[in-house]
C-alpha cells in the first residue's frame, strides 16, 4: 500500500469575508494519490493565529469546523496539518476577517444628580476580544458632544466618570467601541443612549449696584449679590476685582460691599457662589466718571548748577479748587516739602531726585507723574597717572593709564589724548582707564586727560603726563684683554657691552665654577662697562661672562669666555736653570764618589755585598731597592725630582696662593760599587 500527499489546502465558506452574525465553516482537504484502493485513516488538526481549534481523525479527504454564528473575534489566520501512516503535510494559512462588530451595552450607575456631581459608566461589548478601544459621548442641547477615549488591553468593557456641570439638565450618553484589523480601524454602532436628569443646588446669583446708573468720582457705591440655596449648609459667596477679592460670607445667601468711587474702581466685578464642586459666578461692568483730571508738576529746570534756584509748580487743566502738595519721592516713603501750588528752592547736589504734586477734591486725591531733578556739582581738574605707579614703560609693552577728578556730579565724561589726537572717551562716575598698545621710541611725553559733565562749568583738564620709554637690554657680549692667555701677575681688563637699551645700565661680571660667583658690579650711564683685575693668579684660570640689565626688568647674559693664567717667561728661565745646576752637581758628586770606592775597593774582599750609604746623608728619605736592571747615572734624578715638582704643582692647582718658584730639596741615596 503506497500512497502521497499531493496537496493539503485550506478553505472558507461562504467567503473569507464574512458578516458578523452569518454562519461560516472552515474546511481542510488533503490531495492523496494511492497505488490502490485502500483505506486510510486522516488525523486533521486546524490552527487560528497559530493556537489549536480543532482536532479530528476521518478516512475522508475533508475535514469540516462548522461557526454557527460568526463574530468579529473569529478574525484571524487559519491554517491546517494532515499526518497520515506517519507521513504529515501542511497548507499554507489564510486570513479570515468577519466584517462589523457587535453593538456595545451601555449603562449609567444614576439617573438623576445634582450640579458638582459625577455620572459613572460602564460600556460593554460581550462578544469582542480584546485589545479595543472604547469612546464615551456627553451630549448636551445646543453644544457639541464631549468625547473621551479609554483604551483596554485585556478586558472587553471599558468604565468612565462625567462630571456634571454648571447649566447641565437633561444629560445624554452613549458609547461605541474599535478594533484594530489588517486593513485599519473598525468600529462598532453606537449603543442605547442613557438619559441623566440634573438638579441645581442653588440658582445662578445676581449683581446689582446703588446707585445703578452714573458714578462720579467721590460718590459712595454700594455692591449687592445674592442667590436661591436649597441647602444653606457649605455655601459661599465671593466677591471680587479682576483677581483681588474684595469681600466674601459663608453660610449667607447674600453679601454687600460699599466705597467711595475713584475712577480706578472702574472695571469688572464678579459674584461667585460656590457650594462644593459647583460654583456659578455672575459679572457686571461698572464705569466711574473723572471728577478732575490727574494734576501736571512742571520744573523751571530738570537739570542745574548747585546754588541755583528751581521752581515746581503744580496744575489741573481747567480745575483750580484743589488743595495742592509737592513732595519728594524717597525710599522711606514721600517727603513732603510745602502744601502749596508752587515750591521756590536753592538747590544743592542733595536735591537730586523725582518729584511729584498731589491734588484732592471732596475726599479724592490724585498725584501727578514724577519729574526727575539732577543737580550737579562742577568737576575738579583731573589728574592723569600710570596704574602701575612709576611713569615709564617697557617698549613693547602696554601703558594703562587713569584719569580721576575727586570732584564732580556724575556722570562724568573723560578723554584722553596723546599729543592733541583724542584716543578714548568714557562717561564713569569718578574715573576712566585708558591702555595704550602702540607705544613707540618716541612716546616721551605728551598724555594728557578733560574731565565734564553736565555743569556749566564746561572742561577742566589735567597736566601733561610725560612717560619715559625703557628699551630692553638687547645681545650682551664680554671681551678681555689680554684675551685667551694671561701671565701670572699681570693685569687683565674685561669689557662688557649691550648693543641697544636704555640707561642707566647695570653690569655684572661672574665667574663660572660649580656655582656662580659674581666678581664685580657697576651701574653705569652707559652701554659697556670696564672691570680691571690685577695680578692675575693661576687659580683665576676659568669661564667668565657677565649680565646686564636695566629698569625694563630682563637680565641679558653673555657668551663665555675662556681665561688661562700661565707663568711668565722669567719664571720659566729660573726654573730651568735651577735644573740644569741641579742635574750638573749631581753627576760631579756620583763622580768622585765612585773613583774614591774604586781605590779603596782593590784591598777588601769580593764577597762584601750591600750598599754603604755616605756618611753626611743622615737625613736621606729615599733608598732604592736591589734592582736586576741597569741603572743610568742622573736619569733616575731627574725623573722623580720632575715628578714630585709636577704632582706638587697639579696639587695645588688653581688655589695656588704665590706666584714665587717653590724649591724642593732632592737628597741623593750612594752608588753601591760592586753594582
Amino acid at each position: 500500500q503506497v500512497f502521497t500527499f499531493n496537496k493539503v489546502e485550506i478553505r472558507v465558506q461562504p467567503s473569507v469575508k464574512v458578516k458578523n452574525g452569518a454562519p461560516m465553516s472552515i474546511i481542510c482537504h488533503a490531495d492523496i494519490s494511492k497505488n490502490t484502493d485502500f483505506q486510510l485513516k486522516h488525523n486533521f488538526t486546524i490552527f487560528k493565529n497559530r493556537k489549536l481549534l480543532f482536532m479530528t481523525v476521518s478516512d475522508k479527504e475533508d475535514a469540516r469546523y462548522e461557526i454557527p454564528v460568526a463574530k468579529s473575534s473569529d478574525t484571524g489566520d487559519y491554517e491546517c496539518t494532515v499526518a497520515a501512516d506517519g507521513k504529515k503535510s501542511f497548507s499554507s494559512s489564510i486570513y479570515v476577517w468577519v466584517a462589523g462588530m457587535t453593538k456595545p451595552i451601555l449603562t449609567a450607575d444614576k439617573k438623576e444628580v445634582s450640579e458638582g456631581e459625577v455620572v459613572k459608566l460602564r460600556c460593554e461589548l460581550p462578544e469582542e476580544v480584546p485589545p479595543l478601544e472604547f469612546f464615551f459621548r456627553k451630549i448636551k442641547t445646543n453644544s457639541a458632544p464631549k468625547e473621551k477615549r479609554v483604551p483596554e488591553q485585556n478586558q472587553n468593557f471599558s468604565e468612565v466618570e462625567f462630571p456634571v456641570e454648571e447649566g447641565d439638565n437633561i444629560l445624554q450618553f452613549d458609547c461605541f467601541g474599535k478594533r484594530q484589523v489588517r486593513s485599519g480601524w473598525e468600529s462598532s454602532q453606537h449603543s442605547n443612549s442613557t438619559l441623566v436628569t440634573v438638579k441645581e443646588p442653588f440658582i445662578k446669583p445676581t449683581l446689582i449696584t446703588r446707585p445703578s446708573g452714573n458714578v462720579t468720582e467721590g460718590d459712595q457705591i454700594e455692591f449687592e449679590c445674592s442667590t436661591e440655596v436649597a441647602q444653606m449648609r457649605g455655601i459661599e459667596i465671593i466677591f471680587q476685582k479682576n483677581r483681588t477679592i474684595l469681600n466674601s460670607v459663608r453660610d449667607e445667601k447674600s453679601l454687600k460691599y460699599s466705597t467711595i468711587a475713584t475712577q480706578e474702581d472702574s472695571g469688572e466685578y464678579l459674584c461667585k457662589v460656590e457650594q462644593g464642586a459647583v460654583s456659578k459666578a455672575t459679572k457686571l461692568n461698572v464705569f466711574v466718571s473723572e471728577l478732575f483730571p490727574k494734576p501736571t508738576l512742571s520744573a523751571s529746570m530738570t537739570k542745574l548748577d548747585e546754588n541755583k534756584d528751581l521752581i515746581l509748580s503744580c496744575s489741573i487743566n481747567g480745575f483750580r479748587r484743589a488743595n495742592f502738595s509737592i513732595v519728594r519721592k524717597s525710599s522711606s516713603g514721600d517727603i513732603l516739602l510745602k502744601n502749596s501750588r508752587v515750591l521756590l528752592i536753592k538747590v544743592n547736589v542733595n536735591d537730586t531726585g523725582y518729584y511729584t504734586c498731589k491734588a484732592e477734591v471732596k475726599g479724592i486725591v490724585k498725584e501727578s507723574k514724577r519729574v526727575r531733578i539732577n543737580v550737579y556739582a562742577p568737576v575738579s581738574k583731573p589728574t592723569l597717572s600710570v596704574v602701575s605707579g612709576s611713569p615709564e614703560v617697557v617698549l613693547g609693552k602696554p601703558l594703562q593709564l587713569i584719569c580721576h577728578s575727586v570732584m564732580g556730579t556724575p556722570p562724568i565724561t573723560f578723554t584722553f589724548y596723546k599729543g592733541d589726537e583724542i584716543k578714548k572717551t568714557v562717561t564713569n562716575d569718578t574715573y576712566a582707564t585708558f591702555l595704550d598698545e602702540d607705544i613707540g621710541l618716541n612716546d616721551n611725553g605728551g598724555y594728557k586727560c578733560d574731565a565734564r559733565n553736565n555743569h556749566s562749568s564746561g572742561v577742566k583738564t589735567s597736566n601733561i603726563l610725560n612717560v619715559t620709554v625703557i628699551v630692553p637690554i638687547k645681545d650682551a657680549s664680554l671681551g678681555s684683554l689680554p684675551y685667551g692667555e694671561v701671565e701670572v701677575g699681570s693685569d687683565t681688563t674685561f669689557l662688557c657691552s649691550v648693543k641697544e637699551g636704555s640707561w642707566p645700565i647695570d653690569f655684572k661680571f661672574f665667574k663660572k665654577t660649580d656655582h656662580e660667583v659674581l666678581l664685580h658690579e657697576v651701574r653705569v650711564y652707559s652701554d659697556r662697562a670696564m672691570w680691571h683685575k690685577k695680578a692675575m693668579k693661576r687659580k683665576d684660570t676659568g669661564t667668565y661672562y657677565c649680565m646686564a640689565s636695566n629698569r625694563a626688568s630682563m637680565d641679558v647674559r653673555s657668551r663665555p669666555i675662556t681665561i688661562s693664567v700661565i707663568l711668565a717667561a722669567w719664571h720659566k728661565g729660573v726654573i730651568a736653570a735651577f735644573v740644569l745646576t741641579a742635574i750638573a752637581g749631581a753627576g760631579a758628586v756620583a763622580l768622585w764618589w765612585f773613583l774614591h770606592k774604586k781605590k779603596k775597593a782593590k784591598g777588601q774582599s769580593m764577597e762584601m755585598s750591600g750598599s754603604a750609604l755616605a756618611p753626611n746623608l743622615t737625613n736621606e728619605k729615599l733608598t732604592r731597592p736591589p734592582s736586576d736592571g741597569n741603572y743610568y747615572s742622573g736619569s733616575g734624578y731627574i725623573e722623580d725630582n720632575e715628578n714630585h715638582m709636577k704632582s706638587t704643582d697639579e696639587s695645588k692647582g688653581p688655589d695656588l696662593e704665590s706666584d714665587e718658584v717653590d724649591y724642593t730639596e732632592v737628597e741623593v741615596s750612594s752608588l753601591d760599587p760592586h753594582r
